[in-house]
């Protein structure tokens, strides 16, 4: 499975519009949401789901993981579906000859948050600590 499939095809932007940087409402929404990010990651280790939780940010839809935090029910800018490094290996966005690669840099699941940004320009992983520093 290509990465592709699992990305929207973006909207047409009207020309007059300016958009910031999704990554500044992004921000936001993971510190609204760290705590429950946090418990979720916890119970997915606890469980033995998984050692190496992974969570993905949307606008979208996409068919990985499972929603935990919605949107539109939260009245926020970003979705956030629960996951795990197996399940990404298993759809291919991370190839078995680099899980051991990406395990080396995952950094320690009770102090950042590991998150797969999708935005329409592509997608990316980004380590978030729970909380900010000042």
């Amino acid at each position: 499975m290509d990465i592709e499939e699992l990305l929207p095809q973006p909207e047409q932007e009207k020309p007059e519009q300016k958009k910031q940087s999704p990554l500044v409402s992004l921000e936001k929404d993971l510190e609204l949401y760290a705590d429950s990010i946090k418990e979720v990651a916890v119970e997915i280790m606890v469980q033995g789901i998984s050692a190496n939780p992974i969570f993905i940010a949307h606008q979208y839809t996409v068919s990985i993981g499972e929603v935990i935090l919605d949107r539109k029910e939260l009245n926020t800018e970003w979705t956030i579906q629960a996951s795990t490094v197996e399940e990404f290996v298993e759809k291919g966005i991370i190839q078995p000859d680099k899980k051991a690669l990406f395990l080396k840099n995952y950094k320690k699941p009770e102090d950042f948050m590991c998150v797969f940004v999708i935005v329409p320009e592509g997608a990316n992983f980004i380590f978030y600590p729970y909380r900010a520093r000042n």
